[in-house]
């Protein structure tokens, strides 16, 4: 069974009933920013691995003159997809890796997607020529925390998928030596999100608060609960 097997299957959809829907607006809104904070206003807009379609539809409501098409390779994924279509928004089941040469955006979203790819490297140089600037969300898991806690990363792998687990510089070296340029980085603060993953995570989240304004790369290194958004070319 191949690592991407679970996306076709059903056997994601099972596990991650929502397929983490509830966290798109917060996405969306991190990813405007990110935008408008360097002056870019991409007229086309792709999304590789794009889920049930929310992070693209948030964006729409912000862009409403771009035009977005978002790529997902999982049927049930893109069945969530399609109830989401509208004049400007289009969803494909298909791998965009596989489109015609010719096929590309002023900006590409790859939004916690790299996590779950097998050959990551293979799959970041394939998509470098689709676009001029790309978005990238990637979770940091690699954190004091998670080497104390043994059944953290584990469960990572098992419920959600994630093959690879990422500090924010492992990140920032998988893009430099796939040839990708860095224009500008932030950390999002995904444990501000209304989940309940119980008491131990409420205890951290209270020291992600205290420390992160006083050490932001330190406490993210500590305690975790941040995603790294990326913009490169």
């Amino acid at each position: 069974m191949e690592v991407g097997d679970r996306y076709r299957d059903g056997a994601y959809l099972a596990a991650n009933p929502g397929w983490h829907e509830e966290d798109a607006p917060f996405k969306a809104a991190w990813i405007h920013a990110l935008l408008e904070r360097n002056q870019l206003s991409p007229e086309r807009v792709g999304e590789v691995g794009c889920g049930a379609g929310g992070v693209l539809a948030g964006l729409r409501e912000r862009m409403p003159g771009a035009a977005f098409t978002g790529y997902e390779v999982s049927p049930q994924a893109h069945e969530l997809c399609l109830l989401r279509e509208a004049p400007g928004l289009e969803f494909r089941l298909a791998d965009l890796r596989a489109e015609n040469p010719a096929v590309s955006f002023d900006l590409l979203l790859c939004i916690d997607v790299l996590e779950h790819v097998e050959d990551c490297f293979g799959f970041l140089r394939a998509l470098k020529s689709r676009a001029g600037y790309t978005v990238f969300h990637i979770p940091l898991e690699l954190f004091a925390l998670s080497m104390l806690y043994r059944g953290f990363l584990l469960s990572q792998w098992r419920k959600s998928g994630h093959v690879h687990y990422f500090t924010r510089d492992l990140a920032l070296a998988l893009l430099a030596d796939c040839g990708y340029e860095v224009v500008d980085t932030c950390y999002t603060p995904g444990y501000t999100l209304p989940h309940a993953y119980g008491w131990k995570d409420s205890v951290a989240n209270v020291a992600r608060r205290l420390a992160y304004p006083v050490a932001p790369d330190l406490a993210v290194r500590l305690f975790g609960g941040y995603s790294l958004l990326v913009l490169a070319r």
